[in-house]
């Protein structure tokens, strides 16, 4: 079961439990299940997440396309202008942090769109929640590399070599 069902299902009790004085410690117990489930959805402990918690979208529409590349070389803003979803772009890197889906109709088929972080020199590795954004990169159809105009050969090695690595796992 993953963490967003978890918080799902505590969340629903809570809604069901009647609040008076003998629910108020399991409701409190369950604030608190609550709030540790949030804080790992931020950050998973000991480093060793499942592969999707925190990133992975349900999966709607007849397909699915993941734009993935290094962090800063357009990834949202090619979402937002696409999608007409607003995904936060700035002058820094790591902006999207989480997976932010978009979606659009194309002759008739519902595509999903899903704007990945970026993904970093060793993420085969875990550096920077890698394996968890090319965890769900993995449920595409299809993946748009995005690149940077001034060094397009260099990063597309490195993603390749990322891929490659993962599939010899």
């Amino acid at each position: 079961m993953s963490i967003l069902q978890k918080i799902a299902d505590i969340e629903a009790e809570m809604a069901r439990t009647q609040k008076n004085k003998a629910t108020m410690g399991h409701l409190g117990l369950l604030k608190a299940k609550l709030a540790k489930l949030k804080r790992e959805l931020i950050t998973p402990k000991g480093g060793g997440a499942t592969a999707g918690d925190g990133f992975d979208v349900a999966k709607t529409g007849d397909a699915r396309i993941g734009f993935v590349g290094f962090p800063s070389v357009g990834k949202s803003t090619l979402l937002s202008n696409l999608a007409g979803v607003y995904s936060e772009v700035a002058a820094y890197e790591f902006t999207t942090l989480t997976t932010v889906p978009g979606c659009i109709k194309y002759k008739g088929a519902k595509i999903q769109l899903l704007d990945l972080p970026g993904i970093i020199e060793g993420a085969k590795d875990g550096k920077g929640r890698g394996k968890q954004v090319i965890a769900v990169a993995r449920t595409c159809s299809l993946i748009f590399i995005v690149l940077d105009v001034l060094k397009p050969i260099a990063h597309k090695k490195l993603i390749q070599r990322n891929w490659r690595d993962l599939a010899s796992d």
